[in-house]
């Protein structure tokens, strides 16, 4: 009966991961919030369901990659039969800002994962991140932008650097990796669609990264339950990753950020309130 009920819970945290990993409103900060109420309890002792809950967070994650290679498979795969040479290098050259612009979060990652498991995965940090990004995006909306990055071929390495910069204050839960980096590509001149699809391109490595950082430090017994539950928020993460990214890209081509940054001002309150109440830690 646990191990259903736990499956239950990995589906409904993989539906979240799938919606929010690509809207600008903190996948993690969602996952962590959901936690407080629908915690993961697989193993007897406790801290070994806390260190697989940090593990699952991120995991899943991998779900959402997969559907980013998916959609844009074409565009980011150098090597198939029909693709031009003049193609294979605007595709390579793509890879390298890439990669370029996921030094900046991989290296803080990296030195910095510890700390923000214990120190800044905490909801009151999360709600000031969450109210603070929203306030932002309206801001942003509500000014003028001249943008000279129409696709994300027009990107350079200089402002691929920038945006990865923009992308380490993603480190701090209820930021949002997205959000960090559609402001920081909006404010760098890129127009609506280019700042998402290059952030949805930079999730691939950082993404990828994190995941296998977890799984490598991994300090708990795996065993099939848990096992089966990371698999199973991993493919709801990627069906539901499909259609967030592809219902996104639609719904920038008409509209504005603001709505996203009402959203994550009125979550944060909620969030705020509940820790005030003692309703979540």
């Amino acid at each position: 009966m646990d191990f259903v009920l736990n499956l239950i819970k990995a589906v409904l945290y993989g539906i979240v991961q799938g919606i929010t990993e690509w809207l600008p409103i903190s996948s993690t900060g969602h996952l962590i919030l959901m936690n407080s109420f629908l915690p993961m309890n697989i193993y007897a002792d406790a801290q070994a369901n806390m260190d697989f809950w940090n593990i699952f967070k991120v995991v899943i994650q991998f779900g959402s990659i997969l559907a980013v290679v998916l959609i844009y498979w074409k565009k980011l795969w150098p090597f198939g039969k029909k693709v031009s040479e003049k193609r294979r290098k605007s595709i390579i050259r793509l890879w390298v800002k890439i990669v370029i612009a996921c030094v900046p979060a991989g290296v803080a990652g990296i030195l910095l994962d510890d700390l923000i498991d214990s120190v800044l995965s905490s909801s009151f940090v999360i709600a000031f991140t969450l109210i603070l990004y929203g306030i932002l995006f309206i801001w942003m909306e509500s000014t003028e932008h001249q943008y000279s990055v129409e696709t994300v071929r027009d990107i350079t390495p200089k402002k691929a650097f920038a945006v990865g910069c923009f992308q380490m204050l993603a480190l701090i839960p209820g930021t949002s990796r997205s959000g960090a980096t559609i402001l920081g590509s909006t404010l760098l001149g890129f127009n609506r669609t280019a700042a998402a699809e290059f952030s949805f391109f930079m999730a691939i490595p950082v993404m990828f990264g994190a995941s296998l950082l977890k799984i490598i430090k991994a300090d708990i017994a795996f065993n099939l339950a848990s096992v089966s539950i990371l698999l199973t928020g991993t493919l709801v993460s990627f069906v539901i990753s499909v259609i967030a990214i592809r219902s996104l890209l639609s719904y920038i081509r008409k509209h504005d950020f603001k709505v996203f940054g009402y959203y994550r001002i009125v979550l944060g309150i909620i969030v705020a309130a509940f820790c005030f109440m003692g309703v979540i830690a």
